[in-house]
């Protein structure tokens, strides 16, 4: 019989909260729900769950994502642990938050409906229960940082994207307005885009010319020791 260790010490819940961030072209959106049970029910939530005996909590936020995105290997980082004392109204629940870059385009929406879930702009977030709006501003943070050193940003865009909308992304991501000339010299530099002969007409008779990302070249510019820089 297995010996029985810290019985005098008390037991907390562990849960998990996903900020699953995404880009629709125009705004950076975070997934969020409608509460469906106590405390705080039909309230704004993030989407998570609590964590399994069997399992890691990076285990468990990558099953988290999985049933409510329907994708699978989706880019996660943890931003930290949240455990104030009465920050849950249910039990003593210590919360770690993990956000998530996910491409739009792959989202299954069938998922949304199942979780009555919806893309908010992260610009206009409603009243969220708990402590889930700081937890988007942290993530927010990490993200701002790590975004200007690597090339995280393309995650939450599709294989093929236009200058413009990376462009906007970036903006999105920093809160602030890059100069144009500027943007696309220091992309050009880092010679990590490939321009396609297709166009994106959408927007303009013009149009603009659709790129990918190459990693292959990025991955051999980290070994050269040059990095990411916007």
């Amino acid at each position: 019989m297995p010996v029985a260790f810290y019985q005098e010490e008390e037991r907390f819940y562990v849960a998990i909260d996903c900020i699953i961030l995404g880009f629709n072209g125009k705004d950076l959106d975070v997934l969020l729900y409608k509460r469906k049970f106590e405390p705080m029910k039909g309230l704004w939530s993030l989407m998570g769950g609590f964590v399994r005996a069997n399992e890691s909590v990076d285990e468990a936020a990558a099953r988290v994502l999985a049933d409510c995105s329907g994708i699978d290997h989706v880019y996660m980082e943890q931003v930290g642990a949240y455990g104030e004392i009465h920050r849950d109204l249910g039990e003593r629940v210590i919360s770690i938050a993990y956000y998530a870059l996910v491409n739009m385009n792959n989202f299954n929406p069938d998922m949304l409906e199942a979780h009555n879930a919806q893309w908010v702009k992260v610009s206009e977030l409603p009243e969220l229960i708990f402590d889930h709006e700081q937890m988007i501003k942290d993530a927010l943070a990490i993200l701002r940082r790590k975004a200007a050193v690597q090339p995280i940003g393309f995650k939450l865009l599709p294989e093929r994207f236009t200058m413009p909308q990376l462009q906007r992304l970036y903006e999105l991501i920093y809160r602030t307005t890059l100069d144009k000339r500027n943007f696309r010299k220091k992309l050009c530099a880092m010679d990590i885009l490939e321009k396609l002969d297709e166009k994106d007409k959408s927007s303009s008779k013009r149009g603009a010319h659709y790129y990918v990302f190459n990693r292959e070249k990025y991955n051999k510019l980290l070994q050269q020791g040059y990095y990411f820089s916007l």
